[in-house]
């Protein structure tokens, strides 16, 4: 099942939800000002970045600007009780399922989610409109 954190203010967590809503995926969605993230959730999602909280947080915001302080040398624990307490440093949307993770709204890059059959169906589609010399 997929997770979306979102916002209720964020554009793109609305794109997000759409999208998911157009291809009939189901998936969960928790608003990341209104339900507290837990501990595992954020470990779930840490553990599928390849840039771990770089990737997740939004070092340029200003939630996070007023925070005034340097995350790289924070343990663990305390990164995620700042998330916690601070959901608003968080990028969004964020999409989550057991093996995938999307941070942020890109078209191209959310058909990840989209189940390996309909991909093979909508690739085999989009290969009938090429054209014969391509």
């Amino acid at each position: 099942m997929i997770t979306l954190y979102s916002s209720a203010s964020c554009t793109s967590c609305r794109k997000a939800r759409s999208w998911l809503e157009d291809h009939d995926i189901p998936f969960t969605e928790k608003n990341v000002f209104t339900e507290k993230i837990t501990d595992e959730e954020l470990k779930a999602i840490l553990q599928l970045t390849e840039n771990g909280t770089n990737e997740i947080i939004s070092q340029r915001s200003q939630a996070f600007r007023e925070l005034n302080i340097n995350i790289e040398e924070m343990p663990l624990g305390r990164v995620l009780k700042l998330i916690q307490q601070h959901p608003g440093i968080m990028r969004r949307p964020i999409l989550v399922d057991n093996k995938r993770l999307l941070v942020g709204y890109n078209e191209e890059d959310i058909r990840c989610f989209l189940p390996r059959e309909i991909r093979k169906i909508e690739l085999s589609k989009l290969h009938d409109q090429l054209p014969v010399n391509f």
